[in-house]
């Protein structure tokens, strides 16, 4: 059970104030609220995986997924975001929103394996980079990073199109992967290269299941 409702959950969501100025190397685009707000409320409301856990928000930007876990009840959030401008942007909306037991670490997702946070969380949230442009592969070396990093499950968005590929390597990884909803992912123009004002992307909304992991 989700101690808000849906709706109210995306309302305090559209407070949540986005990249100044987006970098298109780190292919930063803000997770829409709307979507942000259904992801969150699914993970608590048929899962229990945010009230009371550990979550950490991988490549978080600023904070989106992240806040919205800690108007859920997470106990505790930790954000890990590599752009200084946008864990700045993370901190002041999480300080005018008074919330508590949310922060933000600057920190390469890439180098996360190995360190004091493997196996620290209950659970992973991620929108992670696509892959597109510049990063290919990116949004599958987050999911292995997510895998590392949670005892119990890991949440994330994946263009659909990579569906049977994503299945393929969770299972050589260990995690039971399910595709929670297909989404419509509206991408508004944010570069100089965009030649439409908005675009439709086809994604899938994963929930891959590690608690019966060695």
């Amino acid at each position: 059970m989700a101690r808000l409702k849906l709706k109210k959950l995306e309302e305090y969501l559209q407070c949540v104030d986005g990249f100044e100025k987006p970098k298109i190397m780190l292919e930063q685009y803000p997770t829409p609220p709307h979507i942000a707000a259904c992801m969150v409320h699914h993970m608590q409301a048929q899962h229990d995986d945010i009230e009371g856990k550990f979550v950490g928000d991988l490549g978080c930007g600023c904070g989106m997924l992240s806040i919205g876990a800690t108007l859920l009840g997470a106990q505790l959030t930790v954000g890990f975001e590599l752009d200084g401008d946008a864990v700045d942007i993370y901190r002041n909306n999480v300080q005018e929103m008074e919330l508590p037991n949310v922060d933000c670490v600057r920190a390469d997702v890439l180098q996360l394996p190995g360190s004091k946070w493997e196996k620290t969380f209950d659970t992973i949230v991620m929108n992670p980079p696509f892959g597109t442009k510049h990063n290919a592969g990116m949004d599958m070396k987050f999911l292995e990073v997510g895998l590392r990093l949670a005892t119990g499950a890991v949440y994330s968005l994946h263009k659909t199109s990579t569906r049977a590929y994503i299945q393929k390597k969770s299972e050589e990884w260990g995690a039971s992967g399910s595709v929670v909803a297909e989404l419509r992912y509206n991408i508004e123009a944010s570069y100089k290269f965009h030649k439409r004002q908005s675009k439709d992307i086809e994604v899938d909304f994963w929930r891959f299941d590690i608690s019966g992991k060695d």
